[in-house]
């Protein structure tokens, strides 16, 4: 199937009507794609708002997340919010946007999460300021690390006699990943220091724990499910009877619509796909969901981490 299609007669509109049929599609896609809302119960004492950390973590999905958690501080009824986690990491920006913003939640209500699947890398590094974590037994849990390509210079090119400004060494490629790295392990030492049994070294090894696992060594709180993630948080804002709103993201046919042209000068619609990982830069994501998603083996230099088993 071809990665372009063409919605005929579209080819036979000015460019003033392709522009505006671009933006009425946006706009239905953008209706289908967003957060639909599930009011579970009705007549509560107070509200335990549901908030998802769904896949790849990008800038899209972060600002989703905030916005989610703004509403619920801003909202005088949501007593508590519960994270549900089903994300292997993503981008490091975007990761530490959606920290910031649970951390700040953390201060005004009760905030627990739930990892049913996978709760990793900038996904742990998200939730980590949460009060509780509940794990499935068999989730993974943790990979406090970052996972990337071994640096590659990028230096002058044939020629050139002068440094070009534009260059990078692989010694700077690996002080800002380290960087990355020692700023997550920072913030997992701060927020779950207390209750982790491991040193900041092992910590710093970006291992990847079972669920049965993390509630042993400290990285989660307790075995359990969304339902008692739900229940510990209205406990902990002393609230008996409770509405449930529980926000979900309906993906729409289109994650985004560009207009291109084909060789033969005949306007398509393109519809791009769901976001992709970047392999040349530093992600926090968990080694498995690289490999799945890039394909190989992340470069052993930047990062270690399996299920178990003795580290390098």
């Amino acid at each position: 199937m071809s990665d372009h299609m063409t919605l005929w007669p579209f080819n036979r509109l000015s460019r003033g009507q392709q522009v505006a049929v671009v933006a009425l599609l946006a706009i239905a896609a953008g209706a289908l794609a967003a957060p639909q809302v599930y009011a579970l119960g009705s007549g509560g004492d107070g509200t335990v708002k549901v908030v998802e950390i769904n896949g790849i973590i990008d800038s899209s999905e972060s600002q989703e997340f905030e916005d989610e958690l703004r509403d619920a501080r801003h909202n005088d009824s949501v007593e508590a919010v519960v994270l549900e986690i089903d994300s292997g990491g993503g981008q490091p920006a975007s990761s530490e946007r959606m920290y910031t913003a649970v951390e700040r939640t953390a201060e005004e209500m009760p905030v627990t999460a739930a990892v049913d699947s996978v709760g990793a890398s900038g996904a742990y590094y998200a939730m980590a300021p949460a009060d509780e974590i509940y794990v499935a037994p068999s989730s993974s849990v943790g990979s406090v690390g970052v996972t990337g390509p071994a640096p590659m210079p990028t230096g002058p090119s044939e020629g050139q006699s002068a440094p070009d400004k534009g260059s990078s060494h692989p010694d700077d490629d690996r002080a800002d990943t380290e960087m990355i790295k020692q700023t997550f392990v920072d913030s997992v030492m701060e927020q779950r220091g207390d209750e982790i049994e491991l040193d900041r070294e092992e910590v710093a090894h970006a291992r990847t724990y079972f669920g049965v696992e993390a509630v042993d060594n400290g990285y989660a709180d307790e075995i359990g499910t969304l339902d008692d993630a739900i229940h510990s948080a209205a406990e902990a804002a002393g609230v008996d009877s409770y509405d449930i709103e529980m926000n979900r993201s309906d993906a729409g046919p289109f994650d985004g619509l560009v207009i291109e042209t084909t060789d033969d000068g005949e306007p398509v619609i393109q519809a791009t796909g769901e976001t992709e990982i970047n392999p040349y830069q530093p992600q926090l994501i968990a080694p498995e969901v690289w490999h799945e998603q890039v394909g190989g083996e992340p470069a052993d230099s930047v990062v270690a981490a399996d299920h178990g088993g003795e580290q390098p």
